[in-house]
């Protein structure tokens, strides 16, 4: 870090270890190589959703995965794609085996089904995957939860914490040496759970959770690209969670749950949910990080201690970015369609250094 605070001097440029994403959406096709260049630029690796239609459900399925990935990466970059499996109630130990043999597969997600974008091929009853988590527990690959249940009757502001007692809880005591990544949290009971479980409990954190809470979906009427699954909190829990993304505990890293959708499927009447930040995500991190006077534990949060969950080492490289303003462009382009990212046409306070 230079430019220093001494004397109330603001830090004008900020160097740490690249950082890695452990929880993005490239999506595929066209969309995929409009976006992957974004995430290509400012992370070493990412953990790629297994999501798609027809989803990543099988060991085949993500090395055809990554080998797309792989192609549509711009020319003298470097990002790792890790890969996840998507859990289903069919999923084998067998195939369990197979991920985790494979060296490509770092997790795998399970999505209560109909909870978020193709989720319907998602978990109906936790208990039909008992084995495949044996299995998933015996071989120390982790299990990465959308952390929230979907029965119509839970308020959807409740659902994460409705997860934790339902799902989460009871889960640890049957499987305790399954190591478990509670994805995006969004409220402060979902922070309390993760700071007083074990070792092998950890969390990630999106940058528009620590940015905004519910208001800004209804700031002057109602706006869609700021709907996303789980949905933004109180402001309460977005305070909750910039001290625990802040606080220095590596229970804690980063996971942009950057996911692009086109205009027209954001604007409708049945609107999808996802926000895109990868196209600055590392320097929104930089915003967070810097209000709440804790520039200085950044490349921790982002760098570290997400590596150091997984097993994998730092990335060598280094990232730079300076104080600089500039305005986010209304949208970008991708195959024909318009994507609109976070803080359209609004001003950026960080920029990353080419």
């Amino acid at each position: 870090m230079s430019g220093g605070a001494e004397g109330g001097e603001r830090v004008q440029e900020l160097t740490l270890a690249r950082p890695d994403d452990f929880h993005v959406h490239l999506r595929d096709g066209a969309m995929l190589r409009a976006v992957l260049p974004d995430t290509a630029r400012r992370f070493g690796r990412a953990l790629v959703m297994p999501n798609l239609s027809p989803p990543v459900a099988t060991t085949d399925d993500a090395r055809a995965y990554r080998a797309a990935i792989l192609e549509a990466l711009p020319a003298g970059v470097a990002c790792e794609p890790l890969m996840a499996l998507y859990l289903t109630d069919r999923t084998t130990p067998q195939e369990i085996a197979r991920a985790r043999a494979s060296g490509i597969v770092h997790g795998v997600k399970l999505y209560p089904a109909g909870a978020t974008t193709n989720s319907a091929s998602g978990v109906t009853d936790i208990t039909r995957c008992f084995a495949a988590l044996a299995t998933m527990e015996a071989e120390d690959l982790p299990l990465l939860v959308h952390g929230e249940v979907t029965d119509p009757r839970v308020d959807v502001f409740d659902r994460e914490e409705a997860f934790i007692d339902r799902v989460l809880i009871p889960l640890i005591e049957r499987f305790p040496g399954l190591r478990i990544v509670f994805e995006h949290i969004t409220t402060r009971q979902a922070v309390a759970f993760v700071e007083g479980a074990s070792s092998r409990i950890a969390a990630t954190v999106t940058a528009h959770h620590l940015l905004y809470s519910r208001n800004a979906m209804f700031a002057g009427g109602l706006r869609p690209h700021m709907y996303c699954l789980p949905v933004l909190k109180r402001e309460v829990h977005r305070e909750a969670l910039v001290r625990a993304a802040t606080g220095g505990n590596p229970k804690f890293f980063l996971g942009t749950d950057s996911a692009p959708h086109p205009r027209a499927a954001k604007e409708a009447s049945c609107g999808c949910a996802g926000i895109y930040t990868a196209f600055a995500a590392i320097e929104l991190y930089a915003e967070v990080f810097e209000a709440a006077g804790r520039l200085d534990r950044l490349e921790a949060f982002a760098s570290l201690h997400g590596a150091r969950f997984y097993g994998l080492p730092p990335n060598r490289e280094r990232l730079t970015l300076v104080r600089e303003a500039w305005t986010v462009p209304r949208e970008y382009g991708c195959g024909g369609q318009a994507l609109v990212p976070l803080r359209a046409g609004e001003q950026m306070h960080w920029r990353l250094k080419d």
